[in-house]
């Protein structure tokens, strides 16, 4: 596979973001909100207003979990050495968004629902761990077959702790009260509607950066064990402990971004398996190229999604969805 230079890759995507982001704040109902930023006359305060209170901290939001979202998809597929696996498909945004919904529920803020959705994806990944306890944690000296056989069956537990959640949220969802089904409908499907707290997306921000600066820092034994388990154990990897590492910096990420955007489906599959193709599959460049990816993802999706039908407003997880179940399909017909 023939891979672009990482340095030129890596400043496209950040001039992409910038630009991004820049259609995120400009593109609405009201027109001229950029230039509230320069413009002090009395006309200006209803245009800052939408630019600070709204449109800003959507964008922030929608970045940061984008960034999480590819992240966590590009750690796991690494992880399990499967281009399939995502935190969507595997369940974790399942979980999270039913921790998320139990506290939602139960009348918390948002303290509680980023509590409730932490504890939700880790709660999931712990049951991925012990119903596929030996294909994680197995003997390093496995065949390649059984390796490979391992990971399928990581992923197929994956995908039936995805379809229990997904009947606990409709348990949840013919509980709830009537007056909140739409607003939890659409979150459920991925929504960034409600997320106009900048505090909430700058805290946002900074976990991303956190995690991604611990996800770089173990890209070199993450390297190594996409090689097989038994020779980056010989090189040094503490395989068992490194895996546990970032399967919950996986997790952390899967329940900020499900706090803030609700289960935002594919992200985590397409932009790694896109960056994937331009930079290679070496972890120090990919998991930064993918966050970057992700964020450029959802926040044109998020765009595309509060002005395509204006004044009503699509939920963004439908429209990732509608560009990662293609990219999905065509990746498993070639496998």
């Amino acid at each position: 596979m023939h891979s672009l230079p990482p340095q030129r890759v890596l400043a496209g995507l950040a001039l992409a973001a910038l630009a991004s982001f820049a259609l995120a704040l400009a593109t609405g109902s009201v027109p001229g909100v950029l230039s509230a930023l320069l413009d002090s006359s009395q006309g200006a305060g209803a245009r800052s207003a939408v630019l600070w209170q709204l449109r800003l901290p959507r964008a922030l939001s929608a970045f940061a979990a984008g960034g999480l979202l590819a992240l966590a998809g590009g750690l796991l597929q690494a992880l399990l050495r499967n281009p399939l696996a995502d935190a969507y498909v595997l369940g974790v945004s399942g979980g999270a968004a039913v921790g998320a919904m139990l506290a939602l529920l139960a009348g918390s803020g948002l303290l509680g629902m980023q509590a409730g959705s932490a504890l939700g994806a880790f709660a999931t990944l712990a049951a991925l761990f012990l119903l596929a306890r030996r294909a994680f944690f197995g003997r390093l000296h496995s065949a390649a077959r059984v390796a490979e056989e391992a990971s399928t069956a990581v992923l197929l537990t994956g995908v039936m702790l995805a379809a229990f959640a997904a009947a606990l949220l409709s348990l949840l969802l013919a509980l709830a009260p009537d007056a909140q089904m739409r607003s939890i409908m659409f979150w459920l499907l991925g929504d960034l509607a409600g997320a106009t707290d900048l505090r909430a997306a700058l805290a946002a921000l900074v976990v991303l950066a956190l995690l991604l600066l611990v996800a770089t820092t173990q890209a070199r034994p993450l390297n190594l064990l996409l090689r097989g388990d038994l020779q980056a154990f010989v090189q040094g990897v503490d395989v068992r402990r490194v895996r546990r590492r970032l399967v919950l910096v996986s997790a952390l990420a899967t329940a900020t971004a499900v706090t803030l955007a609700g289960a935002v489906g594919f992200v985590g599959f397409v932009a790694p398996h896109v960056m994937r193709r331009l930079v290679g599959n070496d972890q120090r460049v990919l998991l930064p190229a993918s966050a970057l990816g992700g964020a450029v993802l959802v926040l044109l999706a998020d765009t595309l999604a509060r002005t395509a039908v204006a004044p009503l407003q699509l939920p963004v997880g439908v429209l990732t969805a509608l560009i990662g179940v293609p990219v999905f399909i065509s990746l498993v017909r070639r496998l």
